[in-house]
């Protein structure tokens, strides 16, 4: 095992790529697959209806194919994803730092503004409530003291043509204070766009990416991620491929207006109303 993340570490210090082509505009499609494990109890999973008994498991909303389109234009990206119990919108303004989250679920339509500012304070709640419940929890103690590194990245000969692009394989090595683990990933060198490494995937999911641990990082990748598969909470793991890139078609700037018959409210309001990620996700 050490020969191999020695032999990662040298083709990294040594690979070198042609720039990649930076592209401001593009149509991007992916397909996201969340399998669950054979041994996972499907009766867990309940129906829609009245009562606590009826509601739906939010737990596996998402399992099964996910299609999501991502319109990419400057400093605009909006994504569409679809699956069979969920639909919605991402739009992100890079230039505003404002993400804007519209989801649709048993028939509701919810939609939550967000700015950078509301991200970075919601994680230090979150990481604040982490920190006093493992004052009395020791088996988060054992499963968090792994804690994150860093992450270097190994690159590998090996090609495959995905969409029409040549693409080459490369390891994301996180570097843990007990352990050493590498999420495998296939991208070409070819293109790269505005603040969009990769999409499909938690990324493609807006704040709904919180059910799934958050998104993985592919910003230092030299090139636009392809292809990944990576596993999730449960047990379930999940396989991303890009189907097709268009880069010639032109996006109209009425794409990315976000529609005026949802009502959007800001992360704060949300949270001021008790409602938070539960609204997101549509429910009451």
């Amino acid at each position: 095992m050490k020969l191999i993340f020695l032999s990662f570490s040298l083709m990294t210090s040594i690979a070198v790529f042609a720039q990649p082509k930076m592209v401001n505009q593009a149509i991007i499609t992916t397909s996201t697959n969340i399998i669950a494990p054979e041994e996972d109890d499907v009766s867990q999973i309940q129906p829609q209806g009245e009562g606590r008994g009826g509601g739906f498991n939010f737990r596996n909303m998402l399992d099964g194919e996910i299609k999501s389109t991502t319109y990419i234009k400057n400093d605009l990206v909006k994504t569409s994803f679809k699956s069979e119990t969920a639909k919605g919108t991402i739009y992100r303004d890079n230039a505003a730092k404002v993400t804007t989250t519209i989801t649709e679920m048993m028939g509701n339509k919810n939609g939550v503004r967000s700015t950078d500012d509301d991200q970075v304070e919601m994680k230090k709640k979150m990481d604040s409530m982490m920190a006093e419940r493992m004052k009395t929890d020791t088996n988060m103690r054992r499963r968090t003291r792994n804690v994150e590194f860093k992450n270097t990245i190994a690159y590998t000969e090996e090609t495959k043509k995905i969409a029409g692009y040549n693409c080459k394989k490369a390891y994301i090595i996180t570097d843990r204070l007990l352990r050493k683990d590498s999420l495998a990933v296939w991208f070409t060198p070819d293109v790269k766009f505005p603040n969009v490494a990769s999409t499909g995937g938690t990324s493609s999911l807006g704040m709904m990416a919180t059910f799934f641990g958050g998104a993985p990082s592919f910003d230092k990748i030299e090139g636009f991620v392809m292809m990944y598969e990576t596993k999730l909470p449960r047990g379930r793991v999940m396989e991303v491929k890009v189907t097709k890139i268009e880069l010639d078609k032109e996006i109209a700037a009425k794409e990315f207006e976000i529609p005026k018959d949802i009502e959007i409210k800001s992360m704060k309001d949300m949270q001021g109303q008790g409602g938070g990620m539960r609204m997101i996700m549509g429910g009451r």
